[in-house]
């Protein structure tokens, strides 16, 4: 899980912030940055595709098994998309663009490949310490995707940064050719009709159908509003806001890349052994709060412009709070996902928690040329208070009545 945690985070910040600094350093204007650094909301709708994954053998790569297969094309796919994206720059905006979406949707399709796996090799009791050591693997891609990068490109062209970072790769991909397939048998649809309903239907329908509309409907709102604080402010409008108070690249990469990351890993194993010891459930509220409440200390920042121990302390509390937040929300996601639908569930639920934050990071930079980055920052906060609302009236009855998956995956047929 700490490799495959490395493979999920090198590509995710070469669309958002690390794209941003490229595409600002080309005198691009912060509305179109954001709304190009927003590639990464390919991410939200990775559900749409997320039942071929559970359901679909890809040709030649089906030999590694339906897990390991799609994690195999979907890396692969990131690097080719990479690779493209230092070959034709930001001058040829529009196929860069193209390229940029690409990384972003082989990003999102291996994402999807590594939660599964990650639900399929151990049950909901352990996910808290899994995700705790994806955590730690996936910071550190945000390390050298970030830190790396930037102090990179103080002293190379952005091209080769991008070239460097995409052979970095073949660490993921060897280590898909190394782990073991989940011992997940499945079954074969015996026609088209068949898959469809299986692949498609069926996993929306089974989520209503064991939590009953009303608290399943609740629940779905709860997961569109609870993470709306940290999504927001994970895009592109970040890197143009330190940049406009006065930082150098080195010195945002330093601090915002390398330590913050690394506070945000303890974060995550402090969240990871809390989880272990009382449930992703009082783990979650403390983190929802808490990841709420420290953007407000961007408003301290903007107060003292250039000041660096403003911004160590400031980068502390939030990525503390990040990393925090982590471990209870999968393992919350987690516990809600039937595993014969595991891909398809758990990508759908997951790109439910980014959606609204993602699209109000899309606006960023429009809100925050118009109303200033303070008062962006402060709407971010907002939501917290009707998710706590919901989490109070959500909480008493997953603990006394919660569903159990139904039973395991049927043999797969072999014929």
């Amino acid at each position: 899980m700490f490799l495959l945690g490395f493979s999920s985070g090198l590509p995710f910040l070469l669309v958002a912030g690390t794209l941003a600094y490229w595409l600002k350093e080309k005198g691009i204007e912060l509305k179109d940055i954001t709304m190009i650094a927003s590639a990464g909301m390919t991410y939200a709708f990775k559900f749409l595709w997320a039942p071929l994954l559970d359901h679909w053998k890809l040709p030649l790569f089906c030999r590694l098994g339906q897990r390991r297969g799609w994690l195999l094309f979907a890396q692969l796919g990131v690097v080719a998309g990479l690779i493209a994206m230092a070959v034709l720059t930001p001058r040829e905006l529009a196929p860069f663009v193209g390229a940029t979406l690409v990384v972003a949707f082989f990003g999102a399709t291996q994402d999807i490949a590594v939660d599964a796996y990650r639900i399929e090799i151990a049950p909901t009791s352990e996910q808290g310490a899994l995700v705790a050591t994806y955590a730690l693997g996936y910071r550190i891609a945000l390390i050298v995707a970030g830190a790396f990068a930037l102090i990179l490109a103080d002293h190379m062209s952005w091209q080769l940064v991008y070239l460097l970072l995409a052979a970095l790769m073949v660490i993921p991909i060897g280590t898909t050719l190394w782990v073991a397939e989940p011992k997940v048998v499945r079954h074969a649809p015996r026609s088209w009709g068949e898959a469809m309903r299986e692949g498609v239907i069926d996993p929306f329908a089974d989520f209503f159908r064991r939590y009953g509309w009303w608290l399943a409907l609740v629940t779905l709102l709860f997961i569109l509003l609870f993470k709306i604080p940290e999504q927001a402010t994970i895009g592109g409008v970040m890197s143009p806001f330190y940049r406009d108070m006065g930082f150098s690249k080195t010195e945002i990469g330093t601090v915002t890349k390398i330590y913050g990351i690394w506070v945000g890993i303890v974060g995550a194993f402090v969240a990871g052994a809390a989880v272990a010891r009382w449930g992703a459930w009082r783990v979650l509220s403390v983190g929802m709060v808490a990841i709420g409440l420290s953007n407000l200390l961007f408003l301290w920042l903007i107060a003292h412009p250039g000041n660096l121990l403003v911004l160590t302390l400031v980068i502390s509390g939030d990525n503390f709070t990040q990393g925090f937040f982590g471990p209870p929300t999968v393992a919350f996601l987690s516990s809600l996902v039937n595993r014969q639908h595991t891909a398809t569930q758990y990508a759908l639920l997951s790109s439910l928690v980014n959606l609204p934050g993602k699209l109000l990071g899309f606006f960023a930079g429009g809100i925050a040329t118009a109303t200033g980055y303070g008062s962006f920052f402060v709407l971010t906060v907002v939501s917290v208070i009707p998710a706590t609302l919901l989490f109070a009236y959500l909480w008493p009855r997953f603990n006394r009545d919660r569903p159990e998956d139904e039973s395991p995956a049927r043999e797969e047929s072999t014929g």
